[in-house]
């Protein structure tokens, strides 16, 4: 047996404008976290083993063939060996490991799903772009959230910044200078498809109302991205603090969010929201570098479970 091994990486995200209005046109914007990333590897199995999938994570091991239809790498695995046509059914292993939080809108699925796609393509020596395996990663991205925008499987398979409004091209775009985001986890799980789910029923209540906000937190979104692409960091700051408002207002925040948040403006960031489906899962921050370490250090100490810093461009 052949002891060829390929690997392949994907990055998690973080929004940073247009949560849930995003699935209702808006534009959003959202960047590769590289500090926490997927880590998917194929090997070659024993003539007959057929395909077998390991998520040492999660202390799982099963092969391909006895995994159910809604099983996410299961589909996955399927979705990216149809795309690829082989004239041949493969023998292999594939591992799967992720420093990913799960279900805490850090986009864990896409980056196990993209990771996982590149490593079979690499292995047979097929070449996807990432736009199909966006399309390829999207099929999951239903079966985790019911109705996703589509932003996760983009900027996780083009890992770049990334200016999204669904059912139109990605556009990647720069950075004019470089900016510190602190990322605190509340703990709490923030199971995407149950908030996105609360809010289409709110939305179905009071279609004025929940429109408005959309409206208002997508112009947010395009604001934001002139101030990334002209460097303006304070203006990103007070956007942030005003598409936060606009979250609660649709209750997707929480107390422990919001905690958070609390304690990151009272340590000096210059702006501070959620970032995912909310309810839990992680809010994001925006510090200078000098301010990095006690904005975490409060934190920490109001109840942050982790605390992630990255610098984005």
């Amino acid at each position: 047996m052949s002891e060829r091994k390929s690997v392949a990486t994907a990055p998690s995200k973080v929004i940073l404008f247009g949560e849930h209005a995003v699935v209702y046109g808006r534009p959003a914007i959202a960047v590769p976290l590289h500090d926490r990333q997927a880590t998917a590897t194929v090997e070659e199995a024993l003539p007959g083993e057929g395909i077998t999938l390991v998520v040492a994570d999660l202390g799982r091991c099963y092969p391909l063939a006895e995994a159910p239809a809604d099983d996410p790498l299961a589909l996955i695995v399927r979705s990216a060996l149809d795309a690829l046509a082989l004239p041949f059914a493969p023998d292999l292993t594939l591992a799967i490991r992720s420093t990913i939080p799960i279900a805490s809108g850090l986009g864990s699925g896409a980056a196990v799903s993209a990771a996982a796609v590149r490593a079979l393509a690499a292995h047979f020596g097929r070449e996807l772009t990432s736009q199909q395996v966006s399309e390829l990663v999207y099929q999951t991205e239903v079966l985790h959230h019911g109705t996703p925008s589509g932003i996760d499987n983009t900027v996780v398979a083009f890992d770049q910044p990334v200016y999204f409004m669904k059912g139109q091209p990605p556009q990647c775009f720069r950075v004019g200078q470089p900016f510190h985001l602190l990322i605190g986890d509340t703990g709490i799980p923030s199971p995407t498809k149950v908030a996105v789910a609360d809010v289409r029923r709110g939305w179905k209540a009071d279609r004025p109302r929940y429109e408005r906000v959309f409206e208002a937190i997508g112009q947010l979104a395009d604001e934001a991205r002139r101030a990334i692409e002209g460097g303006d960091i304070a203006t990103l700051g007070s956007l942030m603090d005003r598409n936060q408002a606009l979250l609660r207002e649709i209750g997707v925040s929480s107390p422990e969010l919001e905690q958070l948040i609390l304690a990151a403006k009272g340590a000096g960031s210059l702006g501070a929201k959620l970032s995912g489906a909310g309810r839990g899962g992680n809010m994001i921050a925006l510090v200078t570098q000098a301010m990095a370490e006690g904005v975490a250090t409060d934190l920490f100490r109001v109840g942050a479970k982790d605390v992630i810093t990255t610098c984005v461009g």
